[in-house]
């Protein structure tokens, strides 16, 4: 796999974890949402008019964009798995933003990640 290659893989799984940190941000500033068909309008509109919501989804369809062209160059089956690099920027950044736990069995999970994450871009 080339540097560019690799570059989109990268960016696209970046995008995807920041996504779901501003997904999570949003959802902090609404509260606990329970959905009815009564308040299914007013939950909606209140969800689509977060910024970060906004700014989450944004970043999906960005990531998609650079996924789909990662994919035109590699492997799906070499591709796929690097996206396990997203739990790892997400978990820290959870950690880091909204004080969520970082506990030992975590970091060992992220460090086998990223040792399998390495392993494969070396094929």
């Amino acid at each position: 796999m080339n540097i560019a290659t690799f570059s989109f893989i990268v960016f696209g799984v970046l995008l995807n974890a920041v996504a779901q940190l501003l997904l999570k941000a949003g959802t902090k500033n609404i509260g606990e949402i329970h959905l009815t068909l009564s308040n299914l309008f007013s939950v909606g509109l209140k969800v689509a008019s977060q910024l970060p919501i906004i700014g989450g989804l944004t970043c999906y369809v960005l990531s998609v964009v650079l996924w789909i062209i990662a994919l035109s160059r590699v492997d799906v089956s070499i591709a796929y798995p690097m996206l396990s690099l997203g739990y790892v920027v997400t978990a820290i950044g959870a950690w880091y933003l909204f004080g969520e736990a970082l506990t030992v069995q975590r970091l060992v999970a992220i460090g086998i990640i990223l040792v399998g994450v390495a392993l494969l871009a070396r094929t």
